[in-house]
């Protein structure tokens, strides 16, 4: 399955399929023929999991570089190391370099790829449920202790080479991360899909039914980077959930909450906060919620901060103007829409989600 990614920098294609990796990476043959060397950096987890499996499929030789897990991976201090070991390496603008692994190793990947010597060419090759939406649409960046993802660049790959064996050994945590970003996918975009999701829980799709799911996604945001490649309109849309989600991870410190475990909590507090404004209901929210809790994301995460504690990180949010909130909220399932909120809306708001947990706590 070929997926094609056009926007006005770039145009490229997402390659999905289940133990394709040989057949996908002869589709950008013309491209890797032309560079001096190719490297792909990867993280301790992956390596270790996978190290067999890539090396046996992958039909060129590379060079490997093995880097820290999780968000390890985006700090400067890796950054750092990643640029000096390619300068060892003697890398040039010709190189190829492969980012083999989730969400985390494409950010990094792809903002090293973006800076290196100006900008080298580089391919996402996806291990997680999550990288379908990460690796796609250009967005790179690494994370600053103060702030998620607050320094990176707009970097379009060469390709998404997408093979779902990888995704056969994921713990139920990055599972879970996945999926969630599936799930607003669903919400801004498609009713009859997201009824279908919630019937189930997140560990309910496999292998042809889990690249459908991952199919759809992609295709939702392929679409919306087309139109908004740099985040100026309608790509704001993705971020559905992310400004109240990113707080819990930021507050909680990255890695100690998956970063989709966080969306799916931004998730239902932005539903609660769009009641307010929207024709979605309570119950819609309640819905969702209880979809949640089936899944088990880990709303126990908020009770660990107040709401002020939280804020501080929302004021970072990147769609803040002039000091003021902004969310993405819904007016129906596939209607999203960015509305400013006040400090106090959202106070009361959380306070409404702290309730709705302690209603089923008890």
């Amino acid at each position: 399955m070929k997926i094609p990614v056009e926007t006005p920098s770039h145009q490229y294609e997402v390659v999905i399929g289940n133990r394709n990796l040989t057949e996908a990476v002869a589709t950008i043959d013309d491209k890797i023929n032309k560079a001096d060397k190719l490297i792909v950096l990867t993280d301790e987890h992956v390596w270790a999991a996978h190290k067999q499996t890539f090396t046996d499929v992958f039909p060129y030789d590379f060079t490997v570089h093995v880097m820290p897990a999780g968000e390890a991976c985006k700090t400067f201090e890796n950054y750092y190391a990643v640029q000096t070991f390619l300068l060892e390496q003697k890398a040039t603008r010709k190189t190829m370099i492969f980012a083999f692994g989730g969400g985390a190793v494409g950010d990094l990947t792809g903002y090293v790829a973006a800076t290196f010597m100006r900008g080298v060419p580089f391919v996402q090759i996806p291990t997680t449920i999550l990288a379908h939406d990460s690796a796609v649409g250009g967005k790179t960046a690494i994370n600053h202790p103060l702030g998620k993802n607050m320094i990176g660049a707009f970097y379009q790959p060469e390709a998404v080479l997408y093979d779902i064996r990888f995704l056969e050994t994921l713990p139920k945590r990055e599972v879970r991360s996945g999926m969630a970003e599936t799930v607003k996918h669903a919400l801004i975009s498609n009713k009859q899909w997201l009824e279908q999701l919630l019937q189930h829980t997140v560990y309910d799709f496999k292998q042809q039914e889990l690249e459908q799911q991952l199919e759809n996604g992609i295709r939702v945001k392929a679409d919306i980077v087309k139109r908004d490649e740099e985040e100026h309109s309608v790509r704001k849309f993705l971020n559905f959930g992310h400004t109240y989600g990113h707080a819990i991870e930021a507050a909680s410190g990255f890695g100690k909450v998956a970063h989709g475990e966080a969306v799916m909590i931004g998730i239902v507090y932005a539903l609660l906060l769009g009641e307010n404004h929207s024709k979605l209901t309570h119950e819609f929210t309640k819905e969702v919620f209880a979809f949640a809790l089936r899944s088990a994301y880990p709303f126990e995460a908020v009770h660990e901060f107040s709401f002020d504690e939280l804020l501080t990180y929302m004021m970072k949010d990147k769609k803040v103007e002039y000091g003021e909130l902004q969310f993405v909220l819904l007016n129906e399932v596939g209607e999203p829409f960015v509305q400013k909120i006040s400090v106090e809306e959202a106070r009361q708001t959380d306070a409404r989600l702290r309730a709705l947990l302690q209603e089923v706590e008890k």
